[in-house]
């Protein structure tokens, strides 16, 4: 039997026996390889304890960790992505989005609404990417552009939390490439109107998503070890024919190189976000400036003299 057909067996076989990061007693790390039990994972909010790993979570679980409980109130359910194409793959589009629908229980790959962090008003918007590898397509880039409206309507904050492993989505082409620009467009009106934007990017976060929405937040926030960045690692190599520096892409490499602002622990994200809309949301009003009075003048007191 020929060596690669050996391996690419091997491969498919353990794939099919490891668990996934979310059933079964024990788990394996997907950056370290450790085999750890899955409720002391869970207990660290779905984080590796031997390298601190983040593992992606569904949007349901994100939403629980950020806003104070009962305060969310879901917007556009009703959204759902048609097949303006007609693409056809392996499977036709229209099917696989109907599979993923029923899997996730989903209509997109994106979940936003109103709530509370800490009391204080916000609107959320989740990439879950479980749902197509959380791929941005039009009804991603519609529910996008609805949550950053409905932050201007409200003068509310905007987070988005961000993990796109598929980018821009294929089997919607150019209508999905369009969400780069329309989401870009109706973020600068949040800055225009200093509504505060804070974006969170998880692992990983790359293609149109990072081209667009995920990097152009007044604060950029990422989990540790997250991979964030437009073309993966291993194509820039091959392209430019050069070794990349060590963690390259990774969120601390982009934290230093200043694309990221800071690196915040999962379990430290609900109050980071809450310190942050404080300092970025004024409380009162700055009062009016006083208008002079004609024929009055200030008077200035003439220092006194040094005691001797």
């Amino acid at each position: 039997m020929p060596f690669g057909f050996r391996r690419k067996h091997k491969q498919k076989r353990r794939a099919q026996t490891d668990q996934s990061p979310h059933n079964g007693l024990w788990m394996r790390c997907d950056f370290c390889s450790s085999m750890i039990y899955r409720s002391r994972v869970e207990e660290l909010l779905f984080v590796c304890p031997d390298c601190n790993y983040h593992f992606p979570i569904p949007a349901v679980a994100r939403i629980e960790q950020l806003l104070d409980e009962g305060s969310f109130r879901e917007e556009g359910k009703e959204f759902a992505s048609a097949d303006p194409l007609l693409f056809e793959a392996k499977e036709p589009y229209a099917a696989k989005l109907k599979a993923e629908q029923e899997r996730t229980g989903l209509t997109d790959a994106a979940v936003y609404g109103t709530g509370e962090i800490h009391r204080l008003p916000v609107v959320l918007c989740v990439i879950d990417q479980s749902f197509l590898m959380g791929s941005m397509g039009s009804v991603v880039g519609e529910k996008i552009c609805r949550a950053a409206e409905v932050a201007l309507a409200r003068r509310r904050p905007l987070v988005i939390v961000s993990g796109s492993g598929g980018g821009a989505r294929m089997q919607e082409g150019i209508f999905s490439l369009m969400q780069m620009a329309k989401t870009a467009a109706v973020l600068a009106r949040l800055a225009e109107e200093r509504v505060p934007y804070i974006s969170v990017l998880t692992h990983p976060t790359m293609g149109g998503s990072m081209a667009s929405f995920a990097s152009l937040g007044d604060v950029v926030i990422a989990e540790p070890k997250a991979l964030l960045g437009f073309t993966g690692p291993k194509v820039i190599q091959q392209t430019i024919g050069k070794e990349l520096p060590e963690g390259f892409q990774r969120a601390e490499f982009l934290e230093k190189h200043g694309m990221v602002d800071m690196i915040v622990q999962r379990d430290q994200l609900r109050d980071t976000l809450a310190t942050l809309i404080t300092y970025l949301t004024p409380t009162t009003e700055a009062p009016p400036p006083r208008k002079a009075v004609r024929g009055t003048q200030t008077r200035v007191a003439a220092p006194s003299a040094p005691a001797k």
